[in-house]
C-alpha cells in the first residue's frame, strides 16, 4: 500500500475537501492511489476510465501525458500520442464522457507493475498537487473543457511527430493543462500555456535544425 500522510485528518487535504462547505471530488493522485492499493490483477485502461468518473477528461490527459513523458524508444510516441489526441478531440467536440477504441481499452499492466509505477508517479504528483488549489479560473465551465482540449490536440500532434527530444514539453504541457481543469487552476494554467508556447518555438526550431542537417549531409554527398 503507497502511504501518504497529506491525506490524513487535520492536513490541508482534509480541508480542501470542505471549501465553501462544499465537498470536493478526490484528487487524481488519489484516485491513482486508490487504484493501486485495490488492483489484485491486471489494471486495464477501461478499468482507470471508469475510476475517474466525472474527471475522466483531465485525468486521463494527465494518464497518457505522464506516459509519454518516460524515457521510451524511438517510434513509440506515435503510438503514445494517440490516445491523447483522441481524447482531447472529444473534449473539443464537447463530449462529456471520454470514449477510446476497444483495442486501447483492453490495455493492460500487471498489478506489481501498475503498484511500482503508481509509487515512482504517485510522490511527485502529490508534491505538486499541494501547490495547486482552485484559482482565478478563468473560462466559465461550458467553455474550459472544450479550450484545454484545443490546446492538448496541437501538443498531441506535436508529441506524435518523430523529432529528437520534440515530444516531452509538448507532453508535459498537456500534463499541467490537466491537472490545472481538474482543480480549475488558472495559474498553473497559464503556466502550461507558457510551456504550450514554449513547445511551439522549439518544435519549430528542432525541425529546421533536422532540415538544415540533412540539406548539409545531402550536399556532402551530391
Amino acid at each position: 500500500m503507497i502511504e501518504d500522510p497529506a491525506f490524513g485528518p487535520g492536513t490541508p487535504e482534509a480541508a480542501r475537501d470542505l471549501i465553501d462547505g462544499e465537498p470536493l471530488p478526490p484528487r487524481l493522485s488519489q484516485v491513482f492511489k486508490s487504484l493501486a492499493d485495490n488492483a489484485n490483477g491486471p489494471v486495464t485502461v477501461r478499468q482507470i476510465r471508469d475510476a475517474l468518473g466525472d474527471r475522466s477528461f483531465a485525468a486521463l490527459l494527465v494518464f497518457f501525458a505522464a506516459i509519454n513523458l518516460l524515457p521510451l524508444p524511438p517510434g513509440t510516441t506515435l503510438v503514445l500520442g494517440l490516445p491523447l489526441m483522441i481524447v482531447s478531440a472529444q473534449m473539443v467536440w464537447g463530449r462529456k464522457i471520454a470514449w477510446l477504441p476497444q483495442f486501447i481499452l483492453v490495455r493492460s499492466v500487471q498489478a506489481e507493475q501498475f503498484r511500482a509505477l503508481a509509487e515512482r508517479f504517485i510522490p511527485r504528483l502529490i508534491w505538486l498537487e499541494r501547490w495547486i488549489k482552485p484559482r482565478f479560473w478563468p473560462m466559465p465551465d461550458r467553455y474550459d473543457e472544450r479550450v484545454i482540449g484545443l490546446l492538448a490536440l496541437v501538443m498531441g500532434t506535436l508529441v506524435t511527430l518523430p523529432i529528437p527530444l520534440g515530444n516531452w514539453f509538448p507532453a508535459l504541457t498537456i500534463a499541467l493543462s490537466g491537472l490545472a481543469l481538474s482543480e480549475r487552476d488558472g495559474i498553473l494554467l497559464g503556466v502550461a500555456a507558457a510551456a504550450g508556447a514554449f513547445s511551439v518555438v522549439l518544435i519549430v526550431a528542432l525541425a529546421g535544425t533536422v532540415n538544415y542537417a540533412l540539406h548539409a549531409v545531402a550536399a556532402w554527398f551530391w
